[in-house]
């Protein structure tokens, strides 16, 4: 079914890339999810200026697959027991491709939440497509329900966002998170537990040092037992 072109996202993505469509994409390493992304070819047309500072702006990230949502995607697919039967949220879930995953896996109920509108657009829909059920919030204060596990792909991208990674031991029993951009990740508990390489979806022919994923768990009885024996 690839290669069909999802019109309410496709005006999204042409309010700054005006020859840009949202394609229906199969992931090459998680063949049982299908996403609207924009067209692998959108960058055969060069840019104007204008449209240049339009996407530094407003960045559309949900119209990507980026390496880390990918495998961490995968990563829950291989092990469904991290999630089955669980209330799992997606923390940053820009497409929902991890959402999706935790949906198809078993989750019990999984929550999305993005600041940004369009994102939780592009999730809404691409949920649709995968034929699962997910809840959608802009702010994650508004999500009251328990959690049992927080997941995160590529939002350490801006430095600015690292303290959430304490709030979310705060919050959920467990935390995944799946990262290629810190160099010198070293936040207690967080842990390496597995590494994989990856590219973006479509490829943007990113440096070699951004195709290498790793995948960090922390559990909140660490963090307890850390600050017990500080």
């Amino acid at each position: 079914m690839t290669g069909i072109v999802h019109p309410v996202l496709t005006e999204i993505l042409q309010k700054v890339l005006p020859n840009a469509r949202a394609e229906l994409i199969t992931l090459p390493l998680v063949s049982t999810i299908e996403l609207f992304l924009v067209n692998e070819d959108f960058t055969q047309h060069e840019l104007s200026q204008d449209q240049i500072v339009l996407i530094m702006e407003d960045p559309a990230y949900w119209a990507f697959c980026w390496a880390s949502g990918q495998v961490l995607a995968k990563f829950v697919l291989d092990q469904p027991e991290r999630v089955c039967g669980k209330r799992v949220l997606d923390f940053g879930s820009g497409s929902g491709v991890v959402a999706i995953a935790a949906a198809q896996a078993g989750a019990a109920e999984v929550f999305a939440c993005d600041i940004d509108s369009d994102a939780l657009l592009a999730t809404k829909y691409n949920a649709k497509q995968n034929c699962v059920d997910i809840a959608l919030y802009r702010n994650f204060s508004d999500i009251q329900e328990h959690v049992d596990l927080i997941i995160v792909a590529d939002v350490l991208y801006d430095k600015a966002n690292l303290p959430w990674l304490s709030t979310f031991v705060e919050r959920a029993s467990e935390v995944l998170v799946a990262d290629s951009r810190v160099k010198n990740f070293h936040f207690p508990p967080y842990r390496q537990i597995a590494e994989h390489e990856s590219t973006t979806v479509p490829d943007m022919d990113e440096f070699d040092e951004f195709r290498t994923v790793r995948i960090y768990e922390a559990k909140a009885k660490d963090c307890v037992n850390t600050k017990t024996r500080g």
